[in-house]
């Protein structure tokens, strides 16, 4: 009889078929019948070398360790690819798949609790799910507005990584009463999170090592919680058409062989200068989102501000 971690991989496996098969579905459905004005572009263009270029070098580094929502927005914003209300939507949808290579390959290969393991998916894939359906119907300039916010909290969360101002974690690979319930309420909120486009990783791994776990355990945790919450959260996006279909393909079809050479040939590099330089990025990134936010709300009240009639 097979044991939890084989019923989770198995699982994880059927929830990638399911979620390919609809997420085909309905693009399928949307070429068929489309809609005037589709926010999702569905087009029969296949992704531009760049488009797969950006996701072979994020995900790259994200099965290093470095994430990749901070760093594919940053891109996309640089060179104008995706509207800012698809950022999310895209970012869910196109990293899923490399997400789910990097799960099937470190939740093997690391050991760590099984009852922890599991339970914290379990609570980051319905946080992922309530978050993806409120965030899936923002309009555009709140999603800039969550977005910057949620790239700032993510830079500074990464400075003090790097700075090494949070606790070094201890040897446990798993945790049992009261810190596992911190541990399950902390993942909700982190998968609610990912909808909005900040990554589980950086507050994943804190997370672990403030309850006393071994860091490395933290990799199968943040890697299995994304694979599983990514496909839920991203279904709900592709319904609403939510997202960038090229840039979405490129993502996947370039990110699967990135995570490959990450985990199987690189496997580490000296990481410390690269993460200054994301961190920078993000930096400016999230200020330029909340910028253009404040430009729009502007231009909104300049828009709705009547004219006066000249005097008689």
């Amino acid at each position: 009889m097979p044991g939890p971690l084989s019923v989770l991989l198995i699982a994880l496996g059927l929830l990638t078929l399911v979620f390919v098969a609809f997420w085909a579905t309905l693009v399928r459905n949307a070429r068929r019948h489309p809609q005037r004005g589709d926010p999702a572009a569905v087009t029969l263009a296949a992704p531009t070398p760049l488009q797969t270029g950006i996701g072979a070098v994020t995900n790259f580094f994200d099965a290093l360790g470095i994430g990749s929502f901070a760093t594919t927005t940053s891109i996309f914003r640089l060179k104008k690819i995706v509207q800012d209300q698809l950022i999310p939507g895209t970012l869910n949808s196109g990293h899923t798949l490399p997400t789910v290579a990097q799960a099937l390959i470190y939740t093997t290969i690391i050991e760590v609790d099984e009852t922890t393991l599991i339970s914290m998916i379990a609570t980051s894939v319905l946080g992922a799910w309530l978050g993806a359906g409120i965030v899936a119907r923002w309009p555009r300039r709140k999603i800039q507005i969550g977005m910057g916010i949620a790239l700032l909290v993510a830079s500074t969360l990464m400075f003090m990584t790097q700075l090494q101002r949070f606790p070094l974690g201890g040897e446990a690979i798993g945790v049992g009463g009261v810190r596992l319930i911190i541990a399950l309420v902390g993942n909700f909120m982190l998968g609610a999170l990912m909808t909005l486009g900040i990554g589980l990783y950086a507050p994943c791994m804190i997370l672990v090592s403030l309850l006393g776990m071994n860091p490395r355990a933290a990799f199968p945790i943040m890697m299995g919680s994304c694979a599983f919450l990514m496909p839920v959260g991203s279904l709900r996006f592709i319904r609403e058409r939510r997202y960038h279909l090229q840039a979405a393909l490129g993502l996947a079809l370039g990110g699967v062989p990135g995570v490959l050479l990450a985990a199987f040939i690189v496997r580490s590099l000296p990481l410390g200068a690269i993460r200054w330089l994301v961190i920078a990025v993000v930096i400016y990134t999230a200020t330029t989102m909340l910028r253009s936010a404040r430009v729009e709300r502007q231009m909104a009240a300049t828009v709705a501000v009547p004219l006066r009639p000249d005097p008689l």
